[in-house]
């Protein structure tokens, strides 16, 4: 457990580091300074150290650091070694393409069921489990525990599952429903993910571009 006063800058800051580091070994490199390190990333070699520092520091003067061993830090600090149970809910176009192209397993993440309302998609087979009906979560959810939650389901219908999921142990959720979990509901973790949101910001970099 970390302290609650590191910035939510530099903890969105980790899961890159951790990617760029695994980039880094696959490459067969071994050791980086965090110049060249913030080189690669963009970022100054002063923001890098600050980051790292939060967590303790990992480098050695001189040496720079060990890239194996710091990608297993950030790993760790990310909780990436401890899976966290997650359950999907919405099985239409998006959250099956959720389901089958993201790597939960590598991302901290064990998704063990699949919900939906639709009696069509009830027994179908995704990701080698079957779509369950949502009627069934509560059971389900008291004998599995998950304690995350994504949401590909209508705004319209996420308040009343999201207060369910809260009720039975739910602590996380990846929202696509563009409902404001966060304003609504204190005391969990929520990562809002509005692509609308990204495509306006695109739009007003391209027509600001130097």
């Amino acid at each position: 457990m970390y302290s609650r006063n590191i910035s939510n800058s530099v903890i969105k800051r980790l899961p890159r580091y951790y990617r760029f580091l695994g980039e880094l070994k696959s490459e067969g490199m071994t050791r980086i300074s965090s110049k060249e390190l913030s080189n690669k990333m963009g970022l100054t070699a002063s923001q890098i150290r600050q980051d790292l520092n939060c967590f303790g520091g990992f480098g050695q003067q001189g040496y720079g650091y060990n890239i194996e061993l710091l990608q297993g830090e950030i790993g760790r600090i990310l909780g990436l070694d401890t899976p966290k149970r997650a359950i999907l809910i919405g099985v239409g176009n998006l959250g099956r393409a959720v389901a089958l192209h993201v790597n939960f397993e590598s991302k901290g993440f064990q998704l063990i069921g699949a919900f939906d309302k639709r009696e069509a998609l009830v027994g179908q087979i995704l990701r080698n489990m079957p779509i369950r009906h949502i009627s069934s979560l509560d059971e389900f959810c008291r004998e599995n525990l998950p304690t995350a939650a994504i949401l590909c389901i209508p705004k319209d219908a996420a308040g009343a599952v999201t207060e369910q999921l809260i009720k039975l142990g739910v602590k996380g959720f990846l929202n696509f429903s563009h409902y404001d979990l966060a304003m609504k509901h204190k005391g969990i973790a929520v990562e809002n993910v509005h692509f609308g949101d990204r495509l306006m910001t695109l739009s007003y970099n391209i027509d600001n571009l130097e």
